[in-house]
């Protein structure tokens, strides 16, 4: 049974993306850097990375799954 985390607004008061409601990484495909929707302090980035269309998330949700992908961690 999985269970589900709350969805915790990020930043300034907002909102995670509606897609990514239930993760909490977020990875830049260009950069290889992935985001912890929950520790974002910047929107702005997230909001330029949407636009982009360059994202995607990770199955299982871990630190551990972003490093096996090739990606590192990066607080904003």
């Amino acid at each position: 049974m999985r269970v589900r985390t709350p969805v915790r607004p990020y930043g300034y008061g907002m909102e995670r993306p509606t897609k990514f409601h239930e993760h909490r990484y977020l990875g830049d495909k260009r950069t290889q850097i992935a985001y912890d929707l929950d520790e974002v302090q910047d929107a702005s980035v997230i909001e330029e990375l949407m636009a982009a269309e360059t994202f995607l998330c990770f199955a299982p949700d871990t630190p551990a799954e972003l490093r096996n992908r090739g990606y590192r961690l990066k607080q904003v």
